[in-house]
C-alpha cells in the first residue's frame, strides 16, 4: 500500500498538472528514444529527437517546454548523440544571445510605464484596425532593422501585458490599484466574457503583425539578427555594403509583407481582423484618463528618465557600442538608479519573464548539438553543394528556409556559411558565386523561418512568453496565423533570388 501510494505520488509529480496523455507521450519517448538509437542508428535518433523537441514547442500550453525538452536533452547526453562540451560550446557561442535576453528583456521592464503611455495614446487614436496593424508591423520592421528582434519583441508582449492586465483587472470587478491574478478567469463577469475572448484575438493579431514586423526588418541589416552579423563577418561586408546586397531580396519582400498584412486585415482571415471592443476601448480610455489625471511631478519625471533611457537604448544598438546584453545593463541601471528603483525583489521582477526562456534557449542549444554531432543535416548540405548557378542559389534559399523552420535560424545559417567558405578558399567557388550564396543563405534563414516558433527566437520567445498562455497563442495558432506570411514571403524571396540577383 505505501509503495503504490509513492508510486502515485511520483506519477502526479511528474511534469505537475500537465495531462495524463501529455505524461505518458513524453515517458513513451525517453522510452523509444534508446531503443530507435541501438537498431536505427544515431542519424535516425537524431531527427526523431528534433521531431519530439519540437512537440514540446507545440504543447507549450500544456506544460513550460523546459522541462521535457530539458529531459530528452539530458537523456541525448547519457546516450552519447552529443557531449557536455558540445552543449557547453554552442551555449558560449551564443552567449551574446543569452545576454540579450536576461539583461535586454529586464531593461525593457523598467522602461514600460513609458512604453504604456505611448502605444496607449496610438492604440486610442488609430481607429482603423488595419492602419493600426501596418503601423506595428512596420515599426517592427524599421526598428529590428537598426535594434534587435528580441528587443522589439520584448517591447510588443510588455505594452500587450499592460493592455490585458489593464481590461482584466475591471473586467473582474477590481480597481486599478488592486493587486490581480490574470492566469484565470474565473472572477470575470458575465457581460465582459465575450469582449474578453475578443480582446485576446485582437491582441494576438497585432502580436503577430509585429513579430512578422521582426522578420521583414531583420532580413535587411547586419544588426538585425545574430546570424546577419556572423554572414557579414565572414563576407567581410560593412553595415552599408550588406544593406544594399540584402536589398534586392530584402526590399521585395518588406513591401509583400506588408500588403499582406492589409490583406489579412481586410479579408478577416487567418485569424486576424478581429477589432478592439468598444467595452475594452472604453476601459483603456478611462484608464488612461485615470493616469493623467493622478501623475504627479515624480511620475512626469520618471517618464523623462525612461524616454532618456530609450534613446541611450536606441542610440547605443544602432552604433553598436557595445554587446546588446551590456547595453541593456546600462539600461537597467539607469533606469533603476534615477528612478528610485532600489531594493532587491523590485528588481528581481524585471527577471522573472527572460530567464525560463533563457534556460529553455540552453536546452534547445543542446538539441542544436545533437544535430551538429551527428551531421543531420550534412546530406542536404553536400547535395545543395553540387548544383550550380541559378538552381544553386535558389536550392541555398530553400534549404536554408526549410532548415530553419526546423531547427534554428543561426545555427543554420552558421553551418552553410562556413561550408561555402571553405568551398571559395578551396577554390571550388568564385567571389561573385560565394556573394550570391551568402545572400541566399541570410534571405533564407530569415525569411521562410517564419513558419514556426522554433525557426526565430523572437517567435519562440513570444510562444513562451507570460502573454502567450494569457492571449491563447499556441504554437498551432502561430503557424496557422504566420502560414499566408510564410507562403507569400517566400514566394517573394525566392522569385527576387533568382530574377533579381
Amino acid at each position: 500500500m505505501i509503495q503504490q501510494t509513492m508510486s502515485s505520488a511520483l506519477a502526479k509529480n511528474f511534469l505537475g498538472n500537465s495531462p495524463d496523455w501529455y505524461k505518458k507521450t513524453i515517458i513513451g519517448f525517453l522510452i523509444f528514444n534508446p531503443v530507435v538509437l541501438f537498431t536505427l542508428g544515431p542519424f535516425i535518433a537524431g531527427w526523431l529527437l528534433i521531431i519530439e523537441f519540437i512537440f514540446c514547442l507545440a504543447m507549450a500550453l500544456k506544460c513550460y517546454p523546459l522541462q521535457p525538452g530539458g529531459l530528452l536533452a539530458i537523456q541525448a547526453v547519457i546516450l552519447g548523440m552529443t557531449s557536455p562540451k558540445s552543449v557547453y560550446n554552442e551555449t558560449v557561442q551564443n552567449f551574446p544571445v543569452i545576454m540579450l535576453l536576461m539583461f535586454m528583456v529586464a531593461g525593457i521592464y523598467f522602461l514600460k510605464d513609458l512604453l504604456m503611455f505611448g502605444f496607449t495614446k496610438i492604440l486610442l487614436k488609430v481607429e482603423s484596425k488595419t492602419k493600426l496593424s501596418f503601423l506595428f508591423c512596420f515599426v517592427a520592421a524599421v526598428l529590428s532593422a537598426f535594434l534587435d528582434a528580441l528587443t522589439v519583441t520584448a517591447v510588443i508582449i510588455t505594452v500587450a501585458q499592460g493592455f490585458y492586465l489593464v481590461y482584466h483587472k475591471v473586467a473582474s470587478g477590481k480597481e486599478y490599484h488592486h493587486e490581480h491574478d490574470v492566469s484565470g478567469d474565473a472572477e470575470i463577469k458575465d457581460s465582459h466574457r465575450q469582449d474578453l475572448h475578443d480582446f485576446r484575438a485582437f491582441l494576438c493579431s497585432l502580436m503577430m503583425h509585429a513579430a512578422i514586423g521582426t522578420a521583414l526588418g531583420g532580413v535587411c541589416t547586419l544588426v538585425g539578427e545574430p546570424q546577419n552579423l556572423l554572414i557579414a563577418k565572414i563576407a567581410g561586408w560593412e553595415f552599408g555594403e550588406f544593406f544594399m546586397r540584402m536589398a534586392p531580396v530584402s526590399m521585395p519582400v518588406l513591401v509583400t509583407g506588408l500588403l499582406t498584412c492589409i490583406i489579412l486585415e481586410k479579408t478577416k482571415v487567418f485569424g486576424f481582423g478581429g477589432s478592439l471592443p468598444a467595452e475594452v476601448k472604453s476601459i483603456l480610455q478611462d484608464y488612461d484618463s485615470h493616469q493623467t489625471d493622478k501623475r504627479t511631478q515624480q511620475d512626469i519625471a520618471k517618464l523623462w528618465v525612461q524616454g532618456g533611457a530609450a534613446l541611450f537604448l536606441c542610440v547605443a544598438l544602432g552604433f553598436h557600442l557595445a554587446e546588446v546584453g551590456v547595453i541593456g545593463l546600462a539600461v537597467i541601471v539607469i533606469a533603476t538608479a534615477l528612478n528610485g528603483v532600489t531594493e532587491e525583489h523590485q528588481i528581481g521582477h524585471a527577471f522573472e519573464e527572460a530567464l525560463p526562456f533563457t534556460s529553455l534557449l540552453v536546452v534547445f542549444f543542446a538539441i542544436v548539438a545533437v544535430i551538429h554531432d551527428q551531421h543531420l543535416f550534412s546530406p542536404i548540405i553536400g547535395w545543395v553543394l553540387t548544383l550550380e548557378g541559378t538552381t544553386q542559389t535558389s536550392a541555398f534559399y530553400l534549404a536554408n528556409g526549410l532548415l530553419s523552420m526546423i531547427s534554428d535560424n543561426v545555427f543554420v545559417a552558421t553551418v552553410y556559411i562556413t561550408e561555402v567558405k571553405d568551398a571559395f578558399d578551396a577554390g571550388k567557388i568564385t567571389r561573385e558565386q560565394f556573394d550570391l550564396l551568402a545572400i541566399a543563405i541570410n534571405t533564407g534563414t530569415n525569411i521562410p523561418s517564419v513558419a514556426t516558433p522554433n525557426g526565430q527566437a523572437a517567435f519562440l520567445f513570444l510562444l513562451t512568453s507570460a502573454i502567450a498562455p494569457l492571449i491563447r497563442l499556441s504554437y498551432g495558432k502561430m503557424v496557422w496565423m504566420a502560414l499566408p506570411y510564410t507562403f507569400t514571403m517566400s514566394i517573394a524571396g525566392l522569385l527576387s533570388v533568382i530574377y533579381l540577383l
